[in-house]
C-alpha cells in the first residue's frame, strides 16, 4: 500500500510539474532595477568660514516627542496586563517586565503573571521604557493576595 502510494505521489508531481506555462528566454533574464538612493537633505556653505546649516528638501512628518513624562500609576498587584493597560491610559506605551523570582521566565502571555513590584514608584515621572514592573506567575505566592 505505502508502494502504491509513493508511486502516485511521483506520478502526479511529473504530471502537474509539466502543466507549467513555458518561458521564453528573455523573460525569465528581465533585470530587477536597483534601488534608487533618495537624499533628504544637503548642505549649504555661505562664505569662507560659514557653518554648515541644513536645508530641507523634502517635508518629514513630526516626530514623536519622546520627552514627555507621565506620572507612574500604582500597579503593584495587578494582573501584568491591566497594569500595562494603565501605564498607556497614562501616555508611555513601552514598559518592562521581569520575573521576580530570578528564574529569567518570560512573560508571554501577560494575563498570566502579577505584579509584585514596580520601578519607579507611583507618582514618579516616567518616559518610555522607564517602566519595569516585577512580575510571578498568578497562583505562586505573594504579598498580593
Amino acid at each position: 500500500m505505502k508502494r502504491a502510494g509513493v508511486c502516485a505521489l511521483v506520478l502526479s508531481t511529473a504530471v502537474l510539474g509539466g502543466c507549467g506555462i513555458p518561458r521564453s528566454e528573455a523573460e525569465s533574464r528581465t533585470p530587477v532595477p536597483a534601488p534608487v538612493p533618495v537624499e533628504i537633505t544637503s548642505v549649504e556653505l555661505t562664505g569662507p568660514a560659514a557653518t554648515p546649516r541644513p536645508v530641507a528638501t523634502e517635508t518629514a512628518p513630526p516626530a514623536a516627542d519622546i520627552s514627555t513624562r507621565v506620572p507612574m500609576p500604582a500597579v503593584v498587584c495587578m494582573n501584568l496586563q491591566a497594569a500595562q493597560d494603565l501605564i498607556q491610559t497614562a501616555g508611555v506605551f513601552y514598559s518592562r517586565s521581569e520575573d521576580a523570582t530570578g528564574q529569567g521566565r518570560k512573560q508571554v502571555v501577560d494575563r498570566n503573571w502579577v505584579v509584585v513590584a514596580q520601578v519607579p514608584a507611583a507618582g514618579a515621572l516616567i518616559g518610555e521604557g522607564d517602566a519595569v514592573l516585577s512580575v510571578v506567575k498568578v497562583g505562586e505566592p505573594t504579598d498580593c493576595y
